[in-house]
């Protein structure tokens, strides 16, 4: 297992692998200078309806991912899409590399923050009927997609309706910074510049851009309370929200860990809820 910020940018699904109304495309990066993967869900009727716009859900990966993930996701949405609980909307399993964090490192190498949001987002928006705008595109991910997409939200509030934190470390990343350790991460990956670390930093750029927050992005966030490694920093960042007045849903879940297939299983039958009526509300 890798350890560190590094990628394989294209990884093809074996046979069989991928879901229903998932297919597994490529895109040219500007920023890497190669060609890198993304999964794609389609809802029913998106070859049929040829007039038709739909949101868009980008789903980040965990720790040492890349684009063939969220696929339990896809399968409970595309049969909620079905039974008629929820609207149609498109899924983008993005590759972010593994261990990046979805951040642009120092000495450019990786740039993870680039390729989702310079790239990857209007790549989307050129190619498939999207509402193409924040009214209709939500962010997720679990585990390090979750730290990902939450930090990601509070630097670009505009992009967002809807913000969901799956068991995502939220680090003070700021008071990381250490001039003395350049070798470790995350002085290793962000380099000798504090501010790069203040940039990063999602408590910072929640104080920053709350009035972009406020009232405009919905935050869910949710963590087994069996999950050692990452509730604290969560928790921290429900009382940041709080204290900022963002209001937001936050739900520990008595007896679960890290793993992300169980608590699907337990709340299968409400797992798209949030974005769905944050993208109706939006919409008004």
């Amino acid at each position: 297992m890798s350890r560190g910020p590094s990628a394989v940018w294209v990884n093809k699904p074996k046979a069989g692998e991928l879901p229903h109304g998932v297919a597994h495309k490529t895109f040219f990066s500007e920023a890497h200078q190669t060609d890198v993967g993304y999964c794609i869900y389609l809802p029913p009727g998106y070859e049929t309806h040829a007039g038709e716009r739909y949101p868009v859900i980008y789903n980040l990966h965990g720790a040492d991912g890349n684009e063939l993930h969220g696929f339990d996701e896809v399968d409970v949405l595309d049969g909620g899409i079905r039974s008629g609980r929820w609207p149609p909307m498109i899924v983008v399993m993005a590759n972010g590399g593994k261990r990046t964090f979805f951040k642009d490192s120092h000495d450019g190498r990786t740039r993870s923050e680039t390729l989702i949001i310079r790239e990857l987002i209007p790549h989307i928006d050129a190619n498939y009927r999207t509402i193409a705008a924040r009214e209709g595109r939500s962010i997720e991910g679990h585990s390090m997609g979750g730290r990902g997409a939450t930090r990601l939200a509070m630097k670009f509030p505009t992009l967002f309706c809807s913000l969901f934190n799956f068991a995502g470390n939220v680090p003070r990343t700021s008071a990381h910074f250490d001039p003395s350790a350049p070798d470790i991460y995350p002085n290793n990956y962000l380099g000798p510049d504090k501010q790069a670390y203040i940039d990063n930093d999602a408590f910072e750029l929640l104080n920053k851009n709350v009035r972009d927050i406020r009232g405009k992005l919905r935050i869910q966030m949710w963590c087994g309370t069996q999950d050692v490694g990452h509730l604290a920093t969560i928790r921290d960042f429900h009382e940041a929200l709080l204290a900022a007045g963002v209001d937001h849903t936050y739900l520990e879940i008595e007896g679960l860990g890290h793993a992300k297939k169980p608590i699907i299983e337990r709340y299968r039958d409400i797992w798209f809820d949030y974005h769905a009526e944050s993208l109706r509300l939006a919409a008004r």
